[in-house]
């Protein structure tokens, strides 16, 4: 166990998180996200009049596809590029949004190109954000910077999807108001992230600190391979879809309650992660960042396991249960989120950062892309299936997180197995700021 532990400073906290411009962006991009992101299918399908079934592939095209593009955002990162590959990343999908207001209705293909700009944005922005902040911050402030960046990000889209939900009376005038309104607030995000002008010289930049994850390399060291991290990594995520696809689907069509549930378990989840996203992660700063992450694990699948016990009360309290339940998934999410990102800017060095980071998104797309078709599946199968299948496959990857090896050389030549080196050893990376 580390003994330091950080704490939540606001106006340090902002300047770790790339500065106030920088803040501004990121609520700004993620209000415009908000608007429209939870409402696509909705556009496609009324606006566009496409079928059901040709709009959810087109966008299920476009988060894959999207992820095509994600060792090329890596290789720039290690270029140096912070605040550009940012900016880029927003300002591909205001294209996207442009391409889908002039999309005739009826044209699946143009629809499809637009859900594919707003893929490659939205997969290519968690990355460069996760690097920007790594260059400017360290160590355990670093972790708190990020999972402060998560709990903005939680705000904007909750905000946004509000806003949109309130204004859906106007039907398919409302929506293609609600996309011209995001293409403008992609935009905006844009110039204020492109104005921090934040690039690093990766040629002149130290070792990443691994304090407590046993993962300090050198400057020439390669990229670790995280072959684990990266596995388990796909599974943790199906904890992201929880409240918006199992939920709901166990809800409605397992215990045939309200709607009125699912969108209450949404809400909390969303404002659990806003209030208690940053005190969490500073709380479980005085434990290794592998340890928090195999930790989430086990509270993940323990949830699953109680979302099982839950459907068997019935009609009656199985709703009231579940969504009880959902408050130790949403901590379990809190604990994964804290701690993933930041463990994986600690084993990378830093002139492989951005690759890392990439690949790390890699796995996170694609479990993101097949877990509502994995959810629904199994689901079909009963709740056994389903939570019983969640909760193995999440405990083999806490496993699997817990006893993989560090990559390289111990930081600092720093002996102590892993989780007790407590000295955050080495100098922040170079960096160019106006």
């Amino acid at each position: 166990m580390a003994t330091t532990t950080t704490k939540i400073r606001p106006r340090a906290l902002v300047r770790a998180s790339g500065g106030p411009r920088y803040a501004v962006a990121l609520a700004v991009d993620a209000l415009g996200t908000g608007l429209l992101r939870p409402f696509l299918l909705l556009y496609g399908v009324t606006v566009l009049e496409l079928s059901a079934p040709a709009t959810g592939i087109a966008m299920t095209a476009g988060v894959v596809l999207g992820l095509v593009c994600m060792p090329g955002v890596g290789r720039w990162l290690d270029r140096g590029a912070r605040s550009t590959v940012v900016a880029a990343s927003m300002l591909v999908r205001v294209l996207g949004v442009a391409l889908l207001l002039a999309t005739p209705a009826g044209h699946v293909w143009l629809f499809a190109t637009a859900a594919l700009f707003l893929g490659i944005g939205n997969q290519a922005w968690p990355a460069a954000h996760a690097a920007l902040v790594a260059t400017i911050a360290h160590g355990r402030e670093r972790d708190v910077a990020l999972a402060a960046g998560r709990a903005l990000r939680n705000a904007g889209l909750g905000v946004g999807a509000l806003l949109a939900t309130a204004c859906l009376a106007g039907g398919t005038t409302a929506l293609q108001a609600l996309a011209a309104v995001t293409g403008v607030a992609y935009l905006t995000a844009a110039v204020l992230a492109w104005s921090v002008h934040l690039h690093a010289r990766p040629a002149d930049a130290p070792a990443k600190d691994g304090v407590g994850d046993g993962a300090g390399v050198g400057n020439d060291g390669p990229a670790p391979r995280m072959r684990g991290l990266l596995a388990a990594n796909v599974v943790y995520v199906f904890c992201l879809n929880v409240p918006e696809i199992a939920l709901p689907l166990v809800l409605l069509t397992q215990l045939h309650a309200s709607p009125v549930w699912s969108a209450a378990i949404f809400v909390a989840n969303t404002v659990l992660v806003v209030a208690l996203q940053v005190p969490v992660t500073v709380l479980m700063s005085r434990f290794s960042r592998r340890t928090s992450l195999a930790l989430a694990g086990v509270v993940l699948a323990a949830s699953y396991l109680g979302f099982l016990a839950a459907t068997s009360l019935g009609h009656g309290w199985g709703a009231a249960a579940v969504a009880a339940v959902s408050v130790v998934c949403t901590i379990g999410e809190i604990l994964y989120a804290g701690s993933a990102t930041a463990l994986v800017t600690a084993l990378a060095p830093a002139p492989v950062l951005g690759r890392s980071l990439a690949r790390f998104q890699l796995s996170t797309g694609f479990g993101l892309a097949v877990s509502p078709a994995v959810i629904t599946s199994l689901a079909s199968r009963g709740p056994s299936a389903l939570w019983g299948s969640l909760a193995a496959a999440t405990l083999l990857a806490a496993s699997a997180v817990a006893t993989e090896k560090g990559q390289g050389p111990r930081l600092g030549g720093c002996p102590a197995p892993e989780g007790r080196c407590s000295s955050e050893a080495g100098k922040a990376p170079t960096v160019q700021l106006p």
